[in-house]
C-alpha cells in the first residue's frame, strides 16, 4: 500500500518567506511543516494498492486545465480563529478548475469524496495545544500577519507524491508529474 496524495510544489524560493512567518508561531505549542514540503494539496488519496499507482499516473494524464498565475498570500487557520487545528497559506489562482478536473479524471477510481469544501491552501503548521493565554497572543500573531505576501507563483505542473510517515515527519517521493497545458 502507498499513501498518496496530489499536489502543486511551491517554489523553492518560497522556503525562506514560509520559514520566516513559521518563526512566528515557534512558541506555541505547533508542529511546524518543514518548509520544502509545504504544498498545496489537490486531492488526498489515502491508501492506494501499489498495482493501482500506474493505472492512476495514466489517468492524472487525462487533466485538461491550462497552467495559470497563482499568488500565495494570506494567513489562516482551519476550522476557526476559536478552535485552530491547522495553519494556512492561502493560494489564489484556478486551483478550483484543476482541483474539479482531478476529481474528474479519477472518478473511475471511487476515491472516498471530501466533505469540506475545497479550498486552496498550503498547511505550513498544525495546533496541538494552545492555553487560554497563548490563543489570544497566537490569534494577535495571526492578525499582524493578516495580508501577508509570499508571492505569485506560474502553476503548470502537478504531482502524484507518495507519503511516508516517520517519527521525523513525513517524507515525500514524487512518482508522477503531469505538465499542464
Amino acid at each position: 500500500m502507498v499513501r498518496a496524495f496530489i499536489s502543486v510544489d511551491l517554489p523553492e524560493e518560497y522556503h525562506e518567506k514560509i520559514a520566516e512567518v513559521q518563526s512566528r508561531f515557534r512558541d506555541f505549542k505547533v508542529k511546524l511543516i518543514k518548509p520544502e514540503l509545504v504544498h498545496i494539496t489537490l486531492k488526498f488519496l489515502g491508501d492506494v494498492e501499489d498495482n493501482q499507482i500506474q493505472e492512476i499516473a495514466k489517468s492524472l494524464d487525462n487533466i485538461n486545465c491550462e497552467p495559470f498565475n497563482a499568488t500565495i498570500a494570506n494567513i489562516g487557520v482551519f476550522p476557526k480563529p476559536k478552535y485552530p487545528k491547522v495553519v494556512w497559506l492561502g493560494a489564489e489562482g484556478d486551483f478550483k478548475t484543476l482541483h474539479d478536473n482531478v476529481n474528474s479524471v479519477l472518478k473511475d477510481f471511487n476515491f472516498k469524496e471530501d466533505n469540506k469544501k475545497f479550498s486552496a491552501h498550503a498547511t505550513i503548521a498544525r495546533v496541538k495545544h494552545l492555553s487560554k493565554n497563548d490563543k489570544d497572543l497566537f490569534l494577535k500573531t495571526l492578525e499582524e500577519l493578516e495580508g501577508i505576501e509570499i508571492g505569485t507563483m506560474w502553476v503548470d505542473t502537478v504531482k502524484l507524491k507518495k507519503s511516508t510517515l516517520t517519527p521525523q515527519g513525513p517524507v515525500y517521493e514524487t512518482l508522477h508529474e503531469v505538465k499542464l497545458k
